[in-house]
């Protein structure tokens, strides 16, 4: 494939046995139009623009970094070709290694080539016009290729700003230096990476970010706070409001739960959760004044969202539909949302910026009135012999109401259309071994009862609730993955854990989910 060609050279340079950086499978994966510019501090700070071709990214280093300013010429060095991996890394490459020093994302956003239809021709002839759709960079640039280096294989180029409604004279990149994926400065990144690579996955899969749990002394701050006060949580500033209004109201078999708990609950379960939520698009359940009264669903980031917290702009959207999403990224993320009155989170199953192709095939165990416990545990585990059978890795996961569902993590080149389609095919296969449990009845007075296998959640922007998400019912429970063989235990309840008792789950067996992160498969034709 011509993008692994292309990788060649970047893969040459690097120990993957040391430096954490994605290898790359020159797959793709992308959007085709991702633009992105890191600022990278290695042996000399420089910034990387990065524009996605063929499956790959294109990279030019410019020393001074990109301007608005169209009198000012930048040089710009032609660089290897990285992996489309690459362009979400925020980290730190260790010292020694090709490229060592700290990154992050200085801007992203989209692409396209102008006076050209083949950017790749253009690039091979020395002279690319596009137009950057960034939060920093907007307009026409232009890259010329001026002569090669002291190096051979270093082409010499120039990068400039044309005279259009975007030009700004002056502008200087150094004078924006924080990153608009984390808001954070490299100086900060370097000091608390939160991006780091499994050593024993091939490196393309295997980013895992870094998140820390509330201190003893973080948690004590939040106990000690009045009704309302600033709490400072992994460096960030939260301002919190009506701690001790309740929640989740009292209850013959559960205490009353505050605010106060909510938060502290989810800014303790952030470590495991968030690898569930990171750059995806979040839609919010939210019941500000306690699940006693209705909730709604909110999927546009309010205004007065702290900066610091992560955005995704869903360019495709509709004049009525949500333009803004917020992307939980950290502890601090959580807690606000917690703040905010947000008890269920779902999160997408696509990442951002590829949110057309999704990470995880997903099977949602509707239970009807007539459903018996052993009746649900059973067609969770004719989803075990599904998968056994096809040879895929998932797991289930009970929703902390009444059902169960199974994720399988997918390679992210598939479409939601052909997804929801794979999910429908073995769903309705299950459905033919216990017809008398199952209805494919879409209302749910038509179904007599019976349990729905329902794939119809493989659809862009339709979720099912996140691993370890609470749910709005007595007790605050919560929806916690599962390892199979958990499925053999007829007491085994939907609704068994709450936010008072997932610490012991998660001392006694982990997270079974945490086998299913950095897996890819292809769904096998059935």
């Amino acid at each position: 494939m011509a993008g692994r060609r292309r990788l060649a050279e970047y893969q040459a340079k690097r120990d993957f046995t040391k430096t954490r950086e994605p290898a790359g499978d020159g797959r793709g994966g992308g959007t085709g139009d991702l633009f992105v510019v890191q600022r990278h501090r290695a042996r000399r700070r420089h910034y990387d623009l990065r524009l996605e071709l063929d499956g790959v990214l294109v990279s030019w280093a410019v020393p001074k970094g990109p301007t608005l300013d169209p009198d000012v010429r930048r040089m710009a060095v032609h660089v290897e070709d990285h992996p489309l991996e690459y362009a979400g890394f925020e980290g730190v490459i260790p010292a020694g290694e090709y490229g060592g020093g700290d990154v992050i994302v200085w801007d992203h956003g989209t692409w396209e080539p102008a006076e050209t239809d083949d950017p790749a021709q253009a690039i091979a002839d020395g002279n690319l016009h596009f137009d950057l759709h960034g939060e920093k960079l907007v307009g026409r640039f232009v890259l010329v290729r001026k002569g090669r280096g002291d190096s051979a294989d270093k082409e010499q180029w120039l990068l400039l700003h044309k005279h259009d409604d975007h030009a700004s004279k002056g502008w200087d990149a150094e004078d924006y230096p924080k990153s608009v994926q984390s808001g954070r400065t490299n100086d900060e990144v370097a000091a608390a990476p939160e991006a780091t690579w499994h050593s024993d996955r091939p490196a393309a899969e295997a980013e895992v970010r870094i998140w820390q749990a509330p201190t003893p002394d973080e948690l004590a701050e939040l106990d000690a706070l009045g009704a309302k006060g600033t709490w400072t949580l992994g460096g960030r500033k939260l301002s919190l409001t009506n701690l001790d209004k309740v929640l989740f109201g009292k209850t013959r078999d559960f205490p009353a739960i505050t605010k106060r708990e909510l938060i502290a609950y989810y800014a303790t379960i952030a470590p495991v959760m968030l690898p569930y939520l990171a750059d995806r698009p979040l839609n919010t359940h939210r019941f500000p004044d306690g699940i006693a009264k209705p909730g709604f669903w909110q999927k546009e980031a309010p205004g007065h969202a702290p900066k610091w917290l992560r955005r995704w702009h869903y360019e495709r959207a509709a004049e009525d539909e949500t333009q803004c999403y917020l992307i939980p990224d950290s502890p601090a993320a959580l807690a606000w949302l917690a703040n905010y009155g947000a008890l269920e989170l779902h999160a997408w199953t696509s990442r951002a910026p590829d949110v057309d192709h999704p990470t995880w095939a997903l099977f949602d165990i509707d239970p009807g009135p007539r459903t018996e416990p052993e009746d649900l545990l059973l067609l969770a585990r004719l989803h075990r012999t599904a998968l056994e059978h096809l040879g895929l890795q998932g797991r289930p996961k009970v929703t902390g109401q009444r059902g169960i569902q199974v994720w399988v993590p997918i390679e992210p080149r598939y479409t939601y259309a052909e997804t929801r389609a794979w999910a429908e095919t073995v769903s309705r296969t299950i459905g033919r071994a216990v017809p008398e449990l199952v209805s494919w009845e879409w209302n749910k007075d038509k179904r007599r009862g019976l349990a729905r296998l329902d794939y119809t959640q493989n659809v862009i922007n339709k979720t099912l609730v996140a691993p370890y998400s609470v749910r709005p019912r007595p007790g605050a429970p919560v929806s916690v993955p599962l390892e199979w063989d958990e499925l053999d235990d007829p007491g085994l309840r939907p609704d068994r854990w709450t936010i008072h008792t997932v610490a012991d789950r998660l001392r006694e067996r982990k997270d079974p989910f945490s086998a299913l992160l950095g897996v890819r498969q292809e769904l096998p034709r059935l």
